[in-house]
């Protein structure tokens, strides 16, 4: 059982930055495939972002790529996801998942989200 719980989620205006983490419980955070998916208002979850279990290799949405940056420390077993050049269409409640599988469909384990705006 793995427990998820993120933070680093707020107000940000438009053009600015975030970076929102994930801390993990438990002894096998290194194991896992790590994910951030977003849910705006009205809209269905999409996802985001994913790393690899060591970090070597990253994924992003097309929306995200070049703005947002994932990154994981397993010694501290947290994943980051740095968010610059925010846009008002980046308004989303911020979820981390993870899963053993690189391309999975479906993930294992989900936290209750953080919130972030972003002001035009």
């Amino acid at each position: 059982q793995v427990q998820l719980v993120e933070s680093g989620g707020g107000l940000v205006q438009a053009g600015g930055s975030l970076r929102l983490s994930c801390v993990a419980s438990g002894r096998t955070f290194s194991t896992y495939v790590m994910g951030w998916f977003r849910q705006a208002p009205g809209k269905e979850r999409e996802f985001v972002a994913r790393i690899s279990w060591n970090g070597s290799s990253t994924y992003y949405a097309d929306s995200v790529k070049g703005r947002f940056t994932i990154s994981r420390d397993n010694a501290k077993n947290t994943v980051y996801l740095q968010m610059n050049s925010l846009k008002p269409e980046d308004k989303a409640d911020y979820y981390c998942a993870a899963t053993h599988v690189w391309q999975a469909q479906l993930y294992d384990y989900w936290g209750k989200g953080t919130q972030v705006t972003v002001s035009s």
